[in-house]
């Protein structure tokens, strides 16, 4: 096999050839190897790689629907055992897992040939994947810009062709901002539908789901359904789990009512191009029989990122404690926006955390009641185009006032300078449609329409209401066969640098 005829496969044609035998495990994850040499040191996706054991498992008798097929996990909540999940801080850098995680375990049921761990921002907290322990990751199709976050390494792997897809998460985005920055697919899956742990709990009460990010709907589908599944004897409950849905991809939904909007009260002027998107699929979608049209918000964005800020930096107070006693960390082991964050989460109290949490209803409320009217909410993915790396760094001198602050405990100091609005302009202006569905639980998918002007992906997201997973799979089939983007992958020309 040529990597020519690799680079413009997807996972699902590999199976195929692999299953008949006309290439081996062994020769394909050659081929991946040759593509990360060629791309990875101008993009920084693969921040580790597993070459023992992903070559002796090369060599194995594989079993699976995707037997022999390479792939990466994102080095963040994809524990592979005998290696670090650093989640991108120098305080987890040798912190070996003693057990795969119970995702990491479904996707070698799989099949799947484990390479390496992509790159991700601490704790997978922005949108970007710019990193003090891992280094910035790079937008293949254009070097100067992000692949999103928190799963940018593994967006920006498959975008390039090292893979055909990768592995993600998402907590309030991580999946579908990737996507749409790389011109990829990427559903976040309903609430409690794949395994966390058994290494933790699940993050985020429930609002981080697992998933993969991917260049055809159809691996997609079959990779989710590799990893959704009857609950491990560690769950805390069993999720009514969907049908399998890649059998269903062929059929095409029935008319649906979508409305559409790109209003954003935390970003009300969003960039013309993520405008030209969200209206580009609207007509897309009409075109294809459906019913739609331009809606209000159906919720308060601005309110929804509060409450979302709130659960988020109480989550990230307790994760760094727990780390700091089991490890016995210091406060220079963690970046200093961590550290920030940590601290506002721990001088608000929980109060705040209950309150933020008991919010949620009212955010379920808003969304249903629009899910009565509409089947789907359609959205941009980002408000304006991947941004440039670098381009919302935290200053120095913040960053060392920052340190201070979390030492002496002055959180309430902290949010009594407005910082809090000012990470929500900076850190969620440009991606404020993708926190709704982490918070509600609902289905999302991000799928990649439009690309702009100067030749960056920009993808539309569609919210759909409870259990509608499959249904958002298979309008993604039905947008694909109508406007193909399958052909288009980064060829990115090694010569090129920043």
């Amino acid at each position: 096999m040529h990597l020519d005829d690799y680079l413009t496969s997807d996972a699902t044609d590999l199976a195929a050839l692999l299953a008949d035998t006309q290439v081996t495990p062994a020769e394909l994850l050659a081929l991946a190897r040759r593509r990360a040499d060629q791309v990875n040191p101008h993009i920084n996706a693969i921040t580790r790689t597993l070459d023992d054991v992903a070559d002796a498992r090369a060599a194995e008798p594989l079993t699976g629907p995707f037997a022999g097929v390479p792939f990466l996990v994102k080095d963040l909540a994809q524990e592979y055992a005998g290696f670090p999940t650093t989640n991108g801080s120098h305080a987890l850098a040798d912190d070996v897992a003693d057990e795969h995680a119970l995702v990491t375990q479904r996707f070698l049921d799989a099949g799947l040939v484990v390479f390496g761990k992509t790159n991700t921002p601490e704790f997978g907290a922005k949108g970007i994947t710019e990193d003090d322990l891992l280094g910035r990751a790079r937008n293949p199709w254009n070097l100067a810009h992000t692949p999103g976050g928190s799963s940018g390494g593994s967006g920006a792997a498959v975008a390039a062709g090292i893979v055909p897809a990768a592995g993600a998460n998402d907590g309030g985005g991580s999946v579908r901002i990737p996507a749409a920055c790389n011109g990829l697919v990427g559903l976040k899956l309903s609430r409690g539908l794949t395994p966390y742990g058994p290494q933790g709990s699940e993050m985020m009460f429930g609002m981080v789901t697992q998933g993969v990010l991917s260049r055809s709907v159809r691996d997609s589908a079959a990779l989710l359904d590799a990893i959704v599944g009857a609950p491990t004897r560690y769950a805390a409950y069993a999720a009514a789990t969907p049908d399998r849905l890649l059998p269903d991809l062929d059929r095409p939904p029935a008319r649906l009512r979508i409305g559409f909007t790109h209003s954003s009260a935390i970003n009300p002027s969003p960039d013309p191009e993520a405008v030209t998107a969200v209206e580009g699929a609207a007509r897309l979608l009409a075109e294809l029989g459906h019913e739609v049209e331009e809606v209000d918000a159906p919720h308060d964005d601005d309110a929804l990122a509060r409450d979302f800020l709130s659960i988020w930096f109480a989550q990230l107070h307790g994760q760094i404690s727990l780390i700091k006693h089991r490890l016995g960390a210091s406060d220079s082991a963690f970046a200093a926006d961590s550290l920030a964050a940590a601290e506002i989460g721990r001088a608000a109290g929980v109060g705040a955390l209950f309150a933020a949490l008991e919010n949620v209803n009212r955010h379920i409320r808003a969304l249903d009641d629009f899910h009565q009217r509409y089947d789907l909410l359609l959205t941009p993915t980002l408000a304006k185009p991947p941004l440039e790396v670098g381009s919302i760094d935290t200053p120095p001198l913040l960053q060392r006032a920052s340190r201070i602050i979390a030492k002496v405990r002055a959180g309430k100091l902290l949010n009594a300078t407005g910082i809090l609005d000012q990470l929500i302009s900076e850190n969620l202006g440009w991606v404020p449609y993708t926190q709704l569905a982490n918070l509600t639980g609902r289905p999302a998918i991000s799928v990649p329409l439009h690309w702009t002007a100067t030749g960056l992906p920009l993808g539309v997201q569609l919210v759909g209401p409870l259990a509608s997973d499959g249904l958002l799979l298979r309008l993604a089939a039905q947008l694909e066969q109508a406007q193909p983007w399958f052909h288009r992958y980064a060829h990115l020309d090694p010569a090129l640098t920043v």
